[in-house]
C-alpha cells in the first residue's frame, strides 16, 4: 500500500480511483467491512482502492476538551489499513486551515484533484468541510459537478444489534475487557513500544519483565494482569517469534509506585534480551485486577498463579 502524507506526494495520472474517507481509529470490523467493499468495487471497475484519513484526529484539533483517547497510534493505524488490501492511503494533516476549507474546496482539491476519484464510498451520515456543512446530499451534488458517483453505505451492525464502533472498543478497554475489544476489532488489541529499563524488580522476584517505553502506541486498558503474546519486531534473536506472556498494567501498588506502566513477562523464557528493542504485545484476556498483598512473598505466590493461569488460557505447555 502506498502512503502519501501530502497532496503533492500523490502521483498524477494513475487512473481512476474508488475512494473512502474516515478516521478509522482501531480499524475495527465495521471499518474492515467498508474497506472490503471499497477494494471489491475497485477491482470490479479496474480502479485503485484508496482511503483518506486524518492526522491528528480532527476532534483533537477542533474540540480537544471532548476528544476521545485513540485506540490505535498513527503507525498502527497505517499498518492495519494496509492489511485491508487498499492500494493507497492519503494521511492528511488536519489543522485549522484544512478545517476551514468549504466542502467544494476539499472535494475539488483532494478527492478529485489529488486522487482522481471516480467513485466515493461513504456512510450515510457523512459530514465534511467547514463546520461539517457538507453532507451526503452535498457530496452527490459535487459528484454530479466533478464527475464521480457516490455509493452510500449504511452502518454495519454486529450480531448484538449495535453498530461496530471505536467507542465500543474504548468502553471495553476502560473495563479491562480485552476479549470484548477483540470481538469488535476482529483481532487482539495491540500495544507497540520499545522496551526500556525499569526498576528490575521483576527480575529480583523471579519474573523478569519487558517494560514498554514512552513511545507506546495503542490505548492502554484498565489496570490489571492479562494474558497475551509478545512479539519482538526486529531481526535480532527471537525477532518475529510470537511468545506467550503475562502482562501487568498499573502503578505497582505493592511498592507504592506512582508511574503507570505496562510490563510483560515472557513465559519460561531464558536468556532473552529485549532492551531497546521494538515489541508488540497482544492482549488476550484479563486475569485479575491489580491488588496490594500483605507482603512480597504473597505477591510472588500470586504471580506464580497468574503465570499458570496465563499458560492455561493461551494453551501453552510449561517450558
Amino acid at each position: 500500500m502506498h502512503v502519501w502524507r501530502a497532496l503533492g506526494d500523490v502521483p498524477a495520472g494513475d487512473g481512476p480511483a474508488v475512494v473512502t474517507v474516515g478516521n478509522f481509529d482501531g480499524v475495527h470490523r465495521g471499518h474492515a467491512a467498508v474497506l472490503g467493499q471499497v477494494t471489491d468495487l475497485a477491482r470490479e471497475r479496474g480502479a485503485r482502492a484508496l482511503a483518506i484519513t486524518f492526522e491528528p484526529h480532527p476532534l483533537h484539533v477542533l474540540r480537544p476538551d471532548i476528544a476521545p483517547p485513540l485506540v490505535t497510534g498513527p503507525d498502527q493505524r497505517v499498518e492495519l489499513l494496509a492489511e485491508t488490501g487498499l492500494d493507497g492511503l492519503l494521511v492528511q494533516h488536519f489543522d485549522l486551515a484544512l478545517a476551514g476549507q468549504s466542502p467544494e474546496e476539499w472535494v475539488a482539491g483532494t478527492v478529485v484533484g489529488a486522487l482522481g476519484c471516480t467513485t466515493v464510498v461513504i456512510g450515510t451520515d457523512v459530514r465534511f468541510g467547514y463546520k461539517n456543512s457538507g453532507d451526503l446530499t452535498t457530496l452527490r451534488e459535487l459528484g454530479a459537478r466533478y464527475g464521480f458517483d457516490v455509493v452510500a453505505l449504511r452502518d454495519v451492525e454486529a450480531p448484538q444489534g449495535r453498530r461496530w464502533s471505536s467507542s465500543w472498543v474504548r468502553a471495553c478497554l476502560a473495563e479491562g475487557d480485552v476479549a470484548g475489544a477483540a470481538d469488535v476489532l476482529g483481532r487482539h488489541h495491540r500495544l507497540d513500544a520499545t522496551v526500556v529499563h525499569g526498576d528490575h524488580r521483576g527480575r529480583e522476584l523471579g519474573y523478569p519483565t519487558a517494560n514498554l517505553g514512552p513511545d507506546l502506541q495503542g490505548l492502554v486498558p484498565a489496570d490489571g494482569v492479562y494474558s497475551g503474546w509478545l512479539t519482538p519486531r526486529d531481526d535480532r534473536d527471537g525477532g518475529g517469534l510470537r511468545m506467550p506472556a503475562a502482562v501487568s498494567i498499573g502503578t505497582n501498588p505493592q511498592f507504592d509506585g506512582l508511574e503507570r506502566r505496562v510490563e510483560a513477562y515472557v513465559l519460561d523464557a531464558t536468556g532473552l534480551d529485549l532492551y531497546d528493542r521494538p515489541v508488540r504485545v497482544e492482549l488476550v484476556d484479563r486475569l485479575r485486577p491489580t491488588l496490594r498483598f500483605d507482603d512480597v512473598d504473597a505477591l510472588v505466590v500470586q504471580m506464580g498463579r497468574d503465570v499458570d493461569e496465563a499458560r492455561r488460557g493461551l494453551g501453552v505447555a510449561a517450558g
